[in-house]
């Protein structure tokens, strides 16, 4: 079954005005044929459409339909992809995937690495599965930014690394992207003794020869289970060597923003926690773009958890509650909610720190927790009339934990309403604060000034309205290929996904 094929058409949209109907299979979008979803993102971008169709009985038809540039068809497919996604041809000696116990849901044992769902959906990618068509049509339809789990420079070690043959190729695709304007965003895992030290130095020196295409780089310490029976031999990283690599990082990273006005390398927060260092200040994090891997995470939910703190009045009397949460991000929430407390002395909660017994306690960081350590860490405390719960605790988009416990069995075990919170300071004020936007609210914000500087404020904004208003606007720049597959869109829109 072809996987083009229309599975439903959206109500009011252009594909429905058109005509398209379900059952039909997309095969050309003005003369090129569509293979999967980055050709018919690409080619559907463009406001006049000449789509090719094939119905079940074989035969082919035409349409022509106009909308605007940019907006969406209406047509939801069989798969996202339009396509299988691709498996990773690799066996890294660090995968978690291989580092899973036996016995859960199939899904969470396939190992994905696929370029359409690095652009789509940041996921990492390792290169060494792509053909040349595929490199090639990267290259052509400028499908950017991509992320690239890099490892390691030094072809040798990359392959003993991942132990595939190909990859040894990456730095030499990697230059032929740069050449052809996208943009990268790299990881490296770094694992003591093998691809940390002067392997490492290289790495981040040959990335940094690609930059600007090369746009950032995450060093993350390898995660490692209580499940690697017949695995290779690795380690975790003591304090003093994770001290180490944050020393190396640090340096690059210094002159670096000396010769090129950007960082580019940062650790992540973990490397920081291992050697008990505080987190780098805000400004370091350069817009926080390597969130994904765990660079600057504390930092910006310090950042945010303050400002929203500033416009609590301070006599409120919410409900009482618990976090749970885990080992490596408990200190930094325990000192927030004190800081809460100082502000608003009814406050009454407290945060658990829940080891994590599945994978092992190696594991600290609280998207890893299962419902069962929930249970079986809670059920004999008193946890107040609500437990607040980091939401990646939970599979994206669902109600179930890695473990496949729900959400009601882990409120039905210990007897509390449990509240998942976003990973923003904001929404971890409002958790605290049993603040529920949909029904209102219910803490007073109030303004940090006095009533003048309201009334100047409110005059800036009018200032800066009557401004762009009316035909002396300057129309907005031609927006770039990237535009194609993603239309702007608005933090609202966003935040809403």
């Amino acid at each position: 079954m072809s996987l083009t094929k229309i599975r439903t058409v959206d109500p009011g949209s252009p594909a429905q005005r058109a005509g398209l109907r379900p059952g039909e299979t997309v095969i050309q979008v003005n003369g090129h044929t569509i293979v999967d979803v980055l050709d018919y993102k690409f080619y559907t971008y463009d406001a006049r459409l000449e789509l090719g169709l094939r119905d079940g009985d074989g035969s082919v038809r035409t349409v022509v339909l106009e909308k605007a540039e940019g907006e969406d068809l209406g047509l939801n497919f069989e798969t996202y992809l339009m396509d299988k996604a691709r498996s990773c041809a690799n066996n890294c000696v660090f995968c978690f995937v291989d580092q899973m116990p036996p016995g859960m849901r199939e899904t969470l044992y396939f190992k994905d690495d696929d370029a359409r769902l690095s652009f789509l959906m940041g996921n990492y990618i390792t290169l060494t599965n792509l053909s040349e068509r595929e490199i090639q049509r990267i290259m052509d339809l400028r499908v950017s930014p991509i992320n690239v789990s890099v490892q390691a420079t030094d072809p040798e070690v990359r392959r003993m690394l991942l132990k595939n043959r190909r990859a040894g190729e990456c730095l030499d695709i990697m230059r032929r992207f740069a050449a052809a304007g996208i943009t990268m965003n790299c990881q490296v895992v770094a694992c003591p003794g093998l691809n940390d030290g002067p392997v490492l130095q290289r790495t981040m020196e040959d990335l940094a020869e690609l930059w600007p295409g090369v746009n950032s780089v995450a060093v993350v310490p390898v995660g490692l289970t209580k499940f690697r029976e017949g695995l290779c031999h690795l380690e975790s990283y003591t304090p003093e060597g994770a001290a180490a690599v944050i020393d190396q990082v640090e340096a690059f990273a210094a002159r670096s923003l000396r010769e090129r006005g950007t960082r580019l390398v940062w650790c992540s927060d973990e490397f920081y926690l291992e050697a008990d260092r505080p987190q780098p200040e805000e400004e370091t994090f350069e817009g926080f773009g390597q969130l994904e891997n765990g660079v600057g995470m504390l930092r910006l939910l310090e950042s945010e958890f303050h400002s929203a703190l500033l416009s609590v009045e301070g006599d409120e009397e919410p409900t009482s509650f618990t976090i749970a949460t885990g080992v490596a991000a408990a200190p930094t929430i325990a000192k927030l909610v004190e800081e809460a407390k100082a502000k608003c002395p009814a406050l009454k909660g407290e945060v658990v720190t829940i080891a994590n017994h599945f994978f092992g306690e190696t594991i600290t960081v609280a998207g890893l927790i299962t419902g069962r350590d929930l249970i079986d860490q809670l059920r004999e405390r008193e946890l107040g009339e609500r437990l607040l719960i980091p939401v990646n605790m939970l599979r994206h988009e669902e109600n179930v934990f890695l473990d496949d416990v729900t959400i009601e069995q882990v409120e039905d075990a210990l007897g509390v309403t449990l509240v998942p919170v976003e990973q923003d300071g904001g929404a971890l004020l409002d958790a605290l604060f049993d603040v529920d936007w949909d029904d209102g609210g219910t803490v007073e914000w109030v303004p940090c000034g006095d009533e003048d500087d309201e009334d100047d404020e409110d005059e800036a904004w009018d200032d800066a309205y009557e401004e762009y208003d009316g035909e002396e606007r300057e129309e907005p720049a031609p927006a770039e290929e990237y535009y194609r597959y993603n239309p702007p869109r608005g933090r609202a829109e966003r935040e809403g996904e």
